[in-house]
C-alpha cells in the first residue's frame, strides 16, 4: 500500500491510499480519484514529507487509519445527505436563486429546493436573508 497526500482543484488537500503507485496513475488517468472534501475529480498529487520511521522504534501509529475510517464515515454520511436531499426536494437546477427567492418572499408555496448557483448569487441570497445551505455534491459511486 502507497499513501499520497492529494489536492484538489478547489485547494483541498487530503490523503488516500492505493495498493501501489501503478493504481493510483491507472484511476487518476480514469478520472475516478475524487476530493475527499468536495467531490471533484481534478485531483493531483501534491508535496508531502516522507515518512521516515526514528531509529529502533518498531511501533507504527494507527493515527493515519482513524484518519482514513473518519474520511470514509464522512463521505458515506455526505452521500446519505444527498440522497435524502434528491428524495425530498425538488431540483431547479441553475434557476436555484429564482425559486430561493420565490419562496422566501412567499411568492410560492415553501418547499425544500436544490440546484446549482453561482458564487455571486449564492452571496446575493445569504444578503437578503434567504436561508442556504452548501453541501458538498460528491459522486454516487464508491470510485
Amino acid at each position: 500500500m502507497i499513501k499520497y497526500n492529494l489536492k484538489c482543484d478547489k485547494s483541498h488537500v487530503f490523503e488516500a491510499w492505493f495498493k501501489n503507485s501503478t493504481a493510483y496513475d491507472d484511476q487518476a488517468a480514469r478520472g475516478i480519484v475524487f476530493c475527499a472534501i468536495c467531490g471533484s475529480n481534478h485531483v493531483q498529487k501534491a508535496p508531502m514529507a516522507p515518512s521516515v520511521p526514528k531509529k529502533g522504534s518498531a511501533e507504527q501509529s494507527d493515527a493515519t487509519t482513524v484518519d482514513m475510517n473518519q474520511a470514509a464515515a464522512a463521505m458515506s454520511a455526505i452521500r446519505e445527505l444527498r440522497q435524502a436531499v434528491e428524495d425530498n426536494c425538488d431540483y431547479v437546477g441553475p434557476k436555484f436563486a429564482e425559486e430561493a427567492r420565490k419562496i422566501h418572499y412567499g411568492e410560492v408555496e415553501e418547499r425544500g429546493i436544490y440546484g446549482e448557483a453561482s458564487a455571486e448569487e449564492k452571496t446575493e441570497l445569504k444578503e437578503e436573508g434567504v436561508e442556504i445551505a452548501e453541501i458538498p455534491w460528491l459522486p454516487q459511486s464508491d470510485a
